[in-house]
């Protein structure tokens, strides 16, 4: 069976959604799918990270934030993208992605297949259910809770299909029995217990001005003088990450380290994972922390509830509970050897089912039931 796939991604940076688009991305053209990706023209870090690999790269987004979608231009030449090279399916990866596609449709000469991708559990408004998502062949959705959110609001049971979000098993893996070499090649504390959170800095969705203020209560009742709280992602680092912290009282014990490539190596180099989300899809730096044989601690955002259960692989949190994610650091940091070994094993059995290897196998049955049914 012969097609041709797009996918388009709007905007630049790095966070969970362009991870995911990376690795399909990659995963499908390694599997044999004709395969194209749509990006900005200012996005150089996905353009570098897919070169290695058979995957039409085409630039069509003048970036200059939210409003670039409704910049005519940009729909023009995704048209042209569309139709130059005969794509038959097409993955709009984000809403701002949709909206570029949505506006594209009545001018392309050809019917295609629409697959729009929604990774929160947040319910899209009744203009866009109608205006954008309505034109979709099938939506996908990353987990199972926001799955079955999003059928509770009847939004297009129909064209519902899950697909969990996947993780690269062969970058993170366990490694901490070279613990101490990693935290002297990262400059990181040799002694005492560390707490990582890998997310950018954006409190109101990924809730580190709560995680800082748990820790912050967890250092109070643990009284532990060796326990530090790494936060990576971009601007971690930034000078409003610096004043959060810093008026906190928790310099010299909370780092922000900013955007990184050695995130594998953090993990492993860290004793913890902690994280404080309001919103998410899969939570896939979650996953990458359980797939590298950690305790992790995390609220039950999104589809994390799906896979993360108490005591068993992880400890589990409600959202915006301040109390409860100190709680569970000090019961983390108080587990005996035998207790973390055993839920920390839990964790990375867990993480094994979700490859990016399964994903995109679960992506080329839904490109063939398309393609079958005109």
């Amino acid at each position: 069976m012969s097609f041709k796939v797009l996918q388009v991604v709007d905007g630049v940076g790095w966070g969970g959604t362009k991870e995911q688009v990376f690795l399909t991305t990659r995963e499908l053209a390694l599997k044999g799918i004709d395969i194209g990706i749509a990006i900005a023209f200012q996005y150089q870090q996905m353009e570098e990270k897919l070169k290695p690999y058979p995957v039409k790269i085409h630039k069509f987004e003048d970036h200059k934030g939210s409003k670039s979608r409704f910049n005519p231009l940009n729909w023009w030449r995704l048209k042209r993208v569309i139709e130059t090279f005969d794509y038959d399916i097409v993955i709009a990866n984000s809403p701002h992605a949709m909206d570029m596609l949505r506006f594209t449709l009545p001018f392309l000469r050809k019917r295609i297949k629409i697959i729009s991708v929604r990774r929160s559990g947040r319910v899209p408004s009744f203009f866009s259910r109608w205006f954008k998502y309505s034109v979709s062949d099938r939506i996908v959705v990353v987990s199972k809770p926001v799955f079955e959110t999003l059928k509770e609001h009847n939004f297009f049971p129909s064209k519902l299909v899950y697909i969990p979000s996947g993780i690269d098993l062969k970058r993170f893996f366990p490694n901490r029995e070279n613990q101490k070499e990693l935290r002297k090649k990262l400059n990181l504390p040799f002694e005492g217990k560390i707490f990582i959170n890998v997310a950018n800095w954006n409190p109101k969705v990924k809730g580190q001005l709560l995680l800082l203020d748990a820790f912050k209560e967890f250092l109070t009742k643990s009284g532990c003088p060796n326990c530090f709280l790494l936060l990576v992602g971009h601007d971690t680092n930034s000078e409003e990450a610096k004043r959060e912290i810093s008026k906190r009282g928790l310099s010299g014990k909370v780092f922000g380290l900013g955007f990184r490539e050695d995130v594998p190596d953090l993990l492993n180099a860290s004793d913890y994972f902690v994280l404080s989300s309001y919103l998410e899809g899969i939570a896939g730096a979650l996953l990458q922390a359980m797939a590298t044989k950690m305790v992790v601690i995390s609220t039950s955002a999104g589809g994390i509830s799906e896979y993360l259960h108490n005591g068993v692989n992880g400890f589990l949190v409600p959202i915006e509970d301040k109390n409860a994610l100190a709680h569970a650091m000090e019961k983390a940091l108080k587990l005996s050897p035998q207790e973390y070994e055993r839920i920390s094993t839990n964790a990375w059995k867990t993480a094994q089912n979700f490859s990016i290897e399964r994903t995109a196998d679960k992506y080329i049955q839904l490109f063939e039931e398309l393609i079958s049914n005109p």
